[in-house]
């Protein structure tokens, strides 16, 4: 079968947005007369304050919009905001109402004009879908706890037993949980009204406006034909809507064709954090999640590893994939590298440079600092708190991938992998640009054989090198833990 993917997410550049710790905002006057609850004067937490687990800071979809100016001006022309549904819980994981927007984040409104906003700018938004399983106040496991065996909805969850322990933790929870977390009751999604919910929901904010999905877990449903269906249902409202599973590890039964566009890149992810930070990687922030960013890697077995990467899908699933560097389901890659302020330029370039489309975690790009969960989920800084070289550099270089076509859908291909020095490039058509990263602590030089490249670049668009022509072959030096494009 032909496989396809939407156009737009080729040419993307993501930001990923945890809605209550990036920007707050009072509601626009304009719209101040509209009926809501206020939560604009709630005791939240003091933004300067460290994250909690349970705690508010207040952040909302108002902000976001403030802030549209500064996402676009950053380089990024899409959103992917981490859930925003109704929820007792700051990060949202915990769905109450899969069809109201956190009265606290601004409520529909605030996302229909954020929404209304970033289209206007050409620029999409994509949400989190938690369709694994709902929270304890969702309607129907609530009218469970509530009614026992008597619900009309019993069937809707994975009962194994009377009565339910929703929060005595002394008792057991006689239903499952996700990851046996008895807030987080697992949907029985073999059930067709289950699944019809679902899919409903997944239609419904398609014809709002939203153009995809980021689907939490996407691996734990395992229904027969459930995301075919939900596929075919989102696509035939938005053919071009993305959607992309949360799946950390060899996702070739997902990526089909018939199922998800693409997946969180946590393969490249790994590859990429274990070459660019090596020894430097704090062990006790990657063993818990589910992805390995170590043994650390020299050049030819990162290459060996973005080879296998490569062969691993279609080429047109390659160019839609989520590629990331952290999340907020990590430690951010400036804490895991020790402070190293190199890794994360160097791991900036591989990204933006790699076929799919990059995602920024807001924040990374001022060196943002973040352990695990709460602390990967800090409050954007102040601009005095900003590393501005930092920020420029994320700047240069998805304007460069904007660009340049090459960088956007063009081939890739392994030019030189010795020691600590990678070289690659990326052809489209009669472009073509080199990429070299030396993640080395001494200056190294590569020569690159007359004929190994299409042509011979004469300038360095981003970095520092030097360059040298003998006899068609190319000489090209790279101080000590840099990286640079050549054209």
């Amino acid at each position: 079968m032909q496989i396809c993917t939407p156009d737009w997410v080729k040419h993307a550049a993501f930001y990923q947005i945890f809605p209550d710790r990036f920007a707050r905002s009072t509601k626009p006057q304009a719209l101040a007369r509209s009926r809501t609850l206020d939560f604009e004067r709630a005791n939240y937490e003091s933004w300067t304050a460290g994250p909690t687990l349970q705690g508010y800071k207040g952040g909302n979809l108002w902000g976001v919009l403030n802030q549209l100016d500064y996402i676009q001006d950053l380089g990024c022309n899409a959103l992917y905001l981490t859930p925003i549904f109704q929820s007792a819980s700051n990060h949202r994981y915990h769905t109450h109402d899969y069809y109201q927007v956190d009265p606290i984040l601004g409520g529909n409104e605030a996302l229909l004009a954020l929404l209304e906003a970033a289209h206007r700018r050409n620029m999409h938004v994509v949400l989190d879908g938690v369709f694994n399983h709902a929270s304890r106040g969702f309607y129907y496991f609530n009218d469970i706890l509530e009614n026992g065996p008597h619900s009309p909805w019993v069937e809707w969850f994975r009962i194994e037993g009377w009565p339910l322990s929703a929060y005595d933790g002394s008792l057991p929870a006689n239903y499952v949980g996700w990851n046996d977390n008895r807030s987080l009751p697992v949907f029985n999604h073999g059930h067709p009204d289950v699944r019809e919910y679902i899919m409903r929901v997944g239609e419904y904010w398609i014809e709002q406006g939203i153009d995809g999905w980021r689907l939490d877990v996407a691996g734990e449903i395992e229904a027969p034909g459930f995301w075919q269906e939900f596929r075919d249902r989102v696509k035939a409202l938005n053919s071009e809507a993305y959607i992309v599973g949360e799946v950390w590890e060899d996702s070739r039964q997902w990526l089909d064709g018939t199922q998800f566009d693409a997946v969180m890149n946590y393969l490249f992810c790994a590859s990429t954090i274990a070459f660019v930070a090596g020894d430097r990687v704090q062990m006790d922030l990657v063993k818990l999640p589910p992805y390995e960013p170590y043994p650390a890697l020299d050049a030819a077995g990162y290459a060996a590893k973005i080879e296998d990467l490569l062969a691993l899908y279609p080429w047109e699933i390659q160019l839609a994939q989520f590629n990331l560097l952290d999340s907020h389901d990590t430690a951010r890659l400036l804490t895991i590298a020790g402070g190293d302020r190199a890794s994360v330029l160097l791991g900036t370039l591989l990204l933006i440079t790699f076929p799919g489309a990059p995602c920024i975690y807001y924040g990374d790009e001022v060196a943002l600092p973040g352990a695990f969960d709460p602390d990967s989920r800090r409050c954007f800084p102040p601009e005095a708190e900003w590393d501005r070289d930092l920020l420029d550099a994320h700047k240069r270089l998805l304007t460069l991938r904007r660009g340049h076509p090459a960088l956007q859908t063009g081939n890739y291909r392994v030019i030189s992998a010795q020691g600590m020095l990678y070289v690659f490039a990326r052809s489209l058509d009669a472009e073509e640009l080199t990429v070299v990263v030396n993640a080395g602590l001494e200056e190294a030089s590569a020569t690159i054989q007359a004929g190994a490249l299409r042509s011979q670049p004469t300038r360095v668009l981003y970095g520092s090198a030097r360059l040298a022509a003998t006899d068609g072959n190319l000489s090209i030096r790279v101080p000590a833990r840099s990286g640079c494009i050549l054209g």
